[in-house]
């Protein structure tokens, strides 16, 4: 497709004017608009970059507008439509060639030509916008010309109309802000990229902060949306976990809910245990092969689990299925002699083993200072040791009965 903006050759060559990139028309969704003047210039100075008005007739297009559709139309309307038209199914890249073909470092002359290309400044400052802007442009036309997509800039002469590629691939090379040319702009676009969308939305969205956080608060999707990110976030990034600990750490409501979560996840895990491993785990602590009517239950709390949405309350479920599984455990245990007498025997030297732990750390040194000493502390001592005492004799009565 050819653009058809009006030549600037029309005025006479000694009084040529400056040549003023016409206006971009409407803001298209997600290109902001070229034109747009970063520094508006006073009206004096714009008035000086401005060409002298022209006759209509002069600046209509090269069809006959009298008869569209059947209907007059003033030309300045047709005008606009065909640039419009132009800009729909080109995008940006009929801007993109006004810069390629009239923007050169130094202001050299074009090859072949007597028209002298202008610098980036100075074309920003005739088009009332910022160098920066500009260089956007022609750095996108530059990697399309390096992807043979268009022509180099040494071919262009300013004025001349080619053949522009279609407006959908336009924001394959434009990064419509100057932060998308750094390491972190790079990052956001690559990710925004893999999630499906145009990385100006992503880049948007990272320089206001303030606007994340407004839609956040005010949102629920947008704040279930963000949770999801940080959690995946998390996952690689040790530092924010510890940053997110220490904050729910340090609020009390978020620490209990994470106590209650904790809990209901343990009660959980213990359910799936039985039935991922069919096994159970027995109040002393025996881990012993689950009776088929156990993993039968098992499986039935779990899978009522599996199907409650993140938004539903776990902790009621998860109490009621570790509750009903619990004690199916313990009726198995005490229905099952070899195995009540087992769980007896692992209680008794869980609880031999914590005495013995706890009378350890004991010191001697510590009953040697007088200051610490208290009457009641031999009395207990004295019947600590009687019922040990008492419990050797019962074990040593129960050997000789053996």
């Amino acid at each position: 497709m050819t653009i058809a903006f009006t030549p600037s050759e029309s005025a006479p060559a000694e009084t040529e004017p400056p040549v003023v990139p016409e206006p971009a028309g409407p803001v298209m969704a997600e290109e902001p608009e070229f034109w747009e003047p970063s520094d508006p210039e006073p009206q004096d100075a714009r008035d000086a970059h401005e060409p002298p008005d022209t006759d209509d007739a002069d600046d209509a297009p090269d069809v006959d507008d009298a008869d569209v559709h059947g209907q007059d139309h003033d030309p300045v309307v047709v005008r606009d439509a065909r640039d419009f038209g132009v800009y729909a199914r080109t995008g940006g890249w009929a801007f993109a060639l006004k810069v390629a073909r009239s923007v050169r470092p130094g202001g050299q002359p074009a090859e072949g030509t007597a028209r002298t290309k202008v610098s980036a400044k100075a074309f920003a400052e005739l088009a009332g916008c910022s160098p920066e802007r500009v260089m956007r442009y022609y750095k996108a036309w530059d990697m399309a010309a390096d992807d043979g997509l268009v022509p180099q800039f040494e071919v262009l002469v300013p004025g001349e109309d080619i053949e522009l590629p279609d407006a959908d691939v336009w924001l394959s090379y434009y990064a419509s802000r100057s932060s998308a040319s750094s390491v972190r702009g790079q990052a956001i676009s690559a990710a925004a990229e893999a999630e499906g969308i145009r990385p100006t939305k992503a880049l948007e969205v990272a320089e206001n902060p303030t606007a994340l956080r407004a839609a956040i608060l005010a949102d629920p999707g947008t704040a279930q949306a963000a949770r999801g990110a940080l959690l995946d976030r998390m996952k690689e990034d040790p530092a924010l976990q510890t940053e997110m600990a220490r904050a729910i750490a340090r609020t009390d409501d978020l620490k209990k809910a994470v106590a209650s979560e904790a809990k209901a996840a343990d009660r959980i895990g213990y359910v799936r245990q039985i039935v991922e491993k069919g096994q159970i785990r027995t109040p002393a602590g025996q881990t012993v092969e689950a009776p088929a009517e156990i993993r039968a239950e098992a499986e039935r709390h779990l899978s009522l689990l599996d199907e409650l949405d993140d938004s539903e309350e776990a902790g009621e479920w998860a109490g009621e299925a570790y509750d009903t599984v619990k004690n199916l455990v313990a009726k198995a245990v005490e229905e099952d002699p070899a195995l009540r007498v087992q769980e007896r025997r692992t209680r008794f030297y869980n609880s031999l083993q914590k005495a013995t732990k706890v009378f350890e750390e004991l010191t001697l040194d510590e009953v040697m200072e007088e200051d610490i000493y208290e009457a009641d502390m031999l009395q207990r001592l004295e019947a600590l040791q009687e019922a040990i005492g008492t419990c050797i004799s019962a074990l040593r009565r129960a050997t000789t009965a053996s």
